[in-house]
């Protein structure tokens, strides 16, 4: 049996984690002196209405490896014979080492285990971390070997596209996502940055004027980049407007020819206290 497992920066919804049996370790938000644990103790609406009232910026932390631990000693238990670890890349974020550090321990602890554990850096960013997890799910259901479904991953998780731009620039500034000098530029000029995943790092690629520009930016890069032997499924997440990400789903339906499944989600809270409110983005495999 195979388990799979995350941090919290995946982002999938409670109903894909639970029909697919993905567990998550929380990262920790803090805000002014308290901890939170990502969608266990604090979950996106309850966050983006107190960060309004807030006088520090919130900060996050990666899961300890304890967490990561008690997901693989309760995957043991169960009768799971091997243990998939798909974390946020390891350039913007600890989650990967501490589930490194997870991996040790329980060999430490059980020297002679047959368990396997892979533990895989999907230089991946919210979503795309959770398509990677879908996807492997997935291959498990058609009968795939661990082995096929770590290969899969190490193969392809440099291919999978993200998109993201938001409407306000000042988190990503403080976040250390973006320069204060492009950010500068794009209020000036009243241009919403459009960002994806460069060597494992976040990146602005495009400057589009405008919400609409934004969402046929998505649709056009989708058209000409899109890998329709791999995409299967589009997630398109957002943080705080879902009719924005339904708009850009009946784009997609309309003005593509994809035929897949689109899902879409809401960021979490350790993705948003960086993105911010207005965030929205897409996910996809390119060529």
């Amino acid at each position: 049996m195979i388990k799979i497992m995350a941090d919290s920066t995946c982002d999938l919804s409670n109903e894909i984690l639970e029909q697919y049996d993905i567990s998550t370790a929380p990262l920790k938000i803090n805000i002014d002196g308290k901890s939170y644990k990502d969608k266990v103790e604090i979950d996106p609406e309850t966050f983006f209405k107190m960060l309004e009232d807030l006088s520090d910026f919130p900060t996050t932390g990666a899961p300890s490896p304890a967490e990561y631990l008690a997901i693989m000693e309760e995957a043991v238990e169960s009768g799971h014979t091997h243990i998939l670890c798909i974390c946020m890349s390891s350039g913007t974020s600890g989650s990967y080492q501490s589930a490194e550090l997870a991996k040790d321990y329980f060999y430490e602890e059980h020297p002679t285990s047959p368990i396997h554990i892979q533990i895989i850096d999907s230089k991946c960013m919210s979503h795309g971390s959770g398509w990677l997890l879908v996807k492997s799910a997935l291959l498990r259901e058609r009968g795939a070997s661990f082995e096929e479904i770590v290969g899969f991953n190490e193969q392809y998780k440099t291919n999978v596209k993200h998109f993201l731009s938001v409407d306000d620039l000042n988190h990503l500034i403080k976040s250390g996502r973006i320069s204060n000098a492009s950010a500068m530029i794009g209020k000036f000029l009243m241009l919403k940055p459009v960002m994806t995943m460069k060597d494992g790092t976040g990146a602005v690629v495009a400057k589009e004027r405008g919400r609409k520009r934004v969402l046929k930016h998505y649709v056009e890069e989708f058209k000409k980049r899109n890998d329709p032997e791999q995409t299967e499924f589009v997630i398109i997440g957002y943080t705080t407007d879902a009719t924005v990400a339904e708009n850009l789903k009946v784009k997609m339906q309309e003005e593509t020819d994809f035929a897949g499944e689109i899902f879409i989600m809401q960021m979490g809270v350790a993705v948003g206290t960086h993105v911010g409110p207005g965030g929205i983005s897409m996910f996809f495999m390119e060529k």
